[in-house]
């Protein structure tokens, strides 16, 4: 685990965590877990706000029925990230990927929910 920032505040030690829980527990591919994170996230709200059922769903995104409650239950890893891409264009999202040259000597891996 990498060390967090931490404060006290009234006698009570805070640990201030950074923009990925992964990353701070220590979990290799930690960036690949949050970015598989957020798609599911996403498709949940997708599934949600198209009211559909879980069922209706699957049909859609061409998953087993299983795998839509797993899913929805925050368990994404059986799921690789061009497959959760293809469950929310399935779903009416674009899903746009840029590339482009990094600005250190190695680039990253970011998501952009909008």
């Amino acid at each position: 685990m990498r060390k967090l920032r931490t404060t006290t505040v009234e006698g009570v030690e805070i640990e201030h965590g950074s923009a990925n829980i992964y990353a701070d527990m220590g979990i290799p591919d930690a960036e690949k877990f949050r970015i598989k994170a957020n798609l599911a996230i996403e498709i949940t709200l997708a599934i949600r706000r198209l009211g559909l059922t879980q069922e209706a769903a699957a049909k859609r995104m061409g998953i087993p029925q299983p795998r839509v409650s797993a899913l929805m239950n925050g368990d994404f890893t059986n799921l690789s990230e061009r497959k959760l891409m293809d469950c929310l264009t399935r779903l009416g999202y674009d899903v746009e990927i840029t590339v482009k040259p990094a600005s250190g000597a190695a680039g990253r891996l970011t998501l952009a929910m909008g």
